[in-house]
């Protein structure tokens, strides 16, 4: 039976009532669980002040609620780090024997080693080799037992997915696409979540769908327009990584606003890199400092239009803030998103066409920036509501350690896609090349050595969290978002941005697989 958006609406208003009754429990086992399915089935956004306070509850709770169960233990871990809580590693080390091995018996609980793996995945550089060892036995456990065939569903699925992607590292939809399933499948589900869950999925469905479509139409004038037909025709695969970085239901414009910049900045990459000579790349960063409609006149001709509709973008930006947001502009503007990003850009083309070899170090630091987080970063925020405070955007445009490791690990792992796939031509050397040259390493070993500064990159940025501002923690949260979706774009080296094939399932699954009701 079809329901209409606003009966799903009034119906979601009343389930939600029911939830917040389960709020009342003193366990700190099922606050831990309660919150960890909320965030599963992507609803916890209705339930921010409850979960806060749920939160405050389990921080020190008493030492022997659910102490004994390696499942609360290791979740209540991990959604302690993730909420920027820092929580000693101490309280794994009662799973482990008098050799400081961990306990036999636990290889006979997938569901509560898959729990240590994903909690293990929130370390931080001061952990040492404590969550190392934790990662590395999980993991050869779970593969043991996934290899004899001895995981149920829905189980042997979500073994499966941490995988490829720990739950900490994995894009929210993705993961409530997946869940929401799953979840109707365990014989404790609660039929009040699993029914809010399925009509919050529903009206989240609509929501991107009308996004998409609005994308879409903007996009197709936008580039037979601009009609440079070199450049990847990719908003599906953008809308797709701006759902990743941007969850939220009510934050619809910044995942437009973000969007269409990542389309426009599609163009910029696409025209450097590939196409324009050095002295078109000289003429159009020009230009693009200049950031005024007279100075199409010094530019190729077939680059005009490009310049034109960026700047006529960027109005449009402003005219959807609202009077007492128009300031961020002046956080946007001139130095801060185009221009600095086509100097980046000038600058590679330059290195490529000079054949110049940089340093790994000139070559990171560049690169970190050229591709296009802290400025993504920063445009995305322009679209969000009050949290997105004067002070948080002094903070980004600081480049601080959140959003440069955010930075690090996009860089590393498209690179890594770039040296597994073969790059274009004109494309500077990558950071895996790089490596290689200067230590004198296989193409194998280099790769090995990038992801394991990928990993500490994570790392480092799990700490920031923990110990910045709370204030800041929903800006550095979009930066963990699209570190997630990177993970997401180039799992085992693929690139789901170039080659929109790689990901055609995950975006058939997100916008267009059904959703019982």
């Amino acid at each position: 039976m079809q329901r209409s958006e606003e009966w799903m609406r009034e119906r979601v208003e009343e389930l939600k009532g029911r939830v917040r009754t389960m709020f009342s429990n003193d366990s700190v086992a099922e606050a831990v669980t309660l919150m960890d399915t909320l965030e599963h089935l992507g609803v916890d956004g209705h339930f921010r002040e409850e979960i806060d306070s749920a939160i405050s509850r389990i921080v020190h709770p008493d030492e022997s609620a659910g102490s004994d169960d390696l499942h609360v233990v290791a979740s209540r871990f991990r959604l302690l780090r993730q909420h920027g809580i820092w929580v000693s590693t101490d309280a794994l080390d009662k799973f482990r024997d008098g050799t400081g091995n961990f306990k036999a018996s636990l290889s006979s609980d997938p569901r509560a080693l898959l729990s240590l793996y994903n909690a293990a995945h929130m370390a931080v550089p001061g952990d040492g080799p404590a969550l190392d060892d934790v990662i590395d036995f999980t993991r050869h456990q779970l593969e043991a037992i996934a290899a004899k065939g001895e995981l149920r569903s829905p189980l042997a699925e979500q073994v499966a997915r941490a995988l490829d992607h720990p739950l900490p590292r994995f894009t929210k939809l993705l993961e409530t696409m997946y869940y929401v399933g799953e979840y109707a499948q365990e014989e404790t589900h609660d039929n009040t979540l699993l029914e809010l869950a399925r009509l919050n999925s529903h009206l989240m469905r609509s929501l991107h769908l009308r996004e998409l479509k609005a994308l879409s139409l903007w996009w197709r004038d936008l580039y037979d327009t601009v009609n440079l037909p070199y450049t990847r025709d990719r908003m599906v695969e953008v809308y797709f990584w701006s759902c990743g970085m941007i969850p939220e239901e009510e934050q619809s414009r910044a995942r437009l606003m973000f969007a269409k910049t990542f389309g426009l900045v599609t163009f910029l990459d696409d025209t450097y890199d590939v196409h324009a000579t050095l002295e078109e790349c000289h003429s159009f960063t020009e230009a693009m400092q200049r950031w005024d409609d007279s100075a199409v006149s010094i530019l190729p001709e077939y680059l005009g239009m490009l310049y034109i509709k960026m700047l006529s973008n960027f109005k449009d930006f402003e005219n959807m803030l609202k009077p007492h947001e128009k300031y961020r502009m002046s956080y946007a503007k001139k130095r801060y998103v185009y221009q600095l990003q086509a100097e980046y850009y000038m600058q590679e083309a330059q290195w490529s066409n000079d054949k110049h070899q940089p340093t790994f170090k000139e070559h990171e630091e560049l690169s970190v920036m050229s591709s296009g987080l802290p400025m993504l970063n920063l445009v995305a925020l322009m679209g969000y509501g009050a949290i997105a405070t004067k002070k948080v955007f002094e903070w980004t445009c600081a480049v601080p350690d959140v959003v440069r490791a955010g930075a690090q690990i996009g860089r590393f792992l498209n690179d890594i896609s770039s040296y597994k796939l073969g790059k274009n031509k004109k494309d500077v050397a990558s950071v895996v090349e790089c490596y290689m040259v200067e230590k004198g390493t296989t193409g194998e070993e280099a790769v090995a050595a990038i992801a394991a500064m990928t990993e500490n990159s994570w790392r480092t940025m799990n700490q920031a969290c923990m110990v910045m501002d709370r204030a800041l923690l929903p800006a550095a949260q979009l930066v963990v978002n699209i570190a997630r979706s990177d993970e997401v774009i180039y799992l085992r080296g693929r690139d789901g941005y170039t080659f929109g094939s790689h990901v055609k399932d995950l975006v058939t699954m997100l916008f267009l697989a059904p959703i019982p009701l």
